[in-house]
């Protein structure tokens, strides 16, 4: 797998998240109360809101605009709501993070 350096896991507070700008486009990286750290496409699947500005609480994060809750582990939208948004790999080593891309991976191929 290629990774892609984005940071440190200081760069983002307990319960938030950062962007990341990327060739697919932007991605939200979280770090929850636990300092487990997920990366998902910034856009919720219901309007488009942007995830990074939303509420995390557990392993989920819900959207400022409608309120949809989104797994961060799964990308998948929570309760009655449905829709998915695309994860991406983490890896957190001594604090480092990296992130793992589709198209990285597919040239690695």
């Amino acid at each position: 797998m290629n990774w892609i350096a984005i940071g440190h896991i200081d760069d983002i507070p307990l319960r938030g998240a950062r962007c990341v700008k990327t060739p697919e486009g932007k991605m939200a990286v979280f770090r929850t109360a636990d300092n487990a750290v997920f990366a998902i496409e910034d856009h919720c699947p219901h309007k488009g809101g942007p995830l990074s500005q939303g509420i995390v609480h557990g392993a989920s994060v819900t959207c400022p605009l409608h309120n949809w809750v989104i797994s961060l582990e799964t990308g998948k939208a929570l309760g009655a709501d449905e829709g998915a948004v695309r994860t991406i790999p983490v890896r957190n080593e001594g604090g480092m993070l990296s992130i793992a891309l589709e198209s990285l991976l597919q040239a690695a191929e």
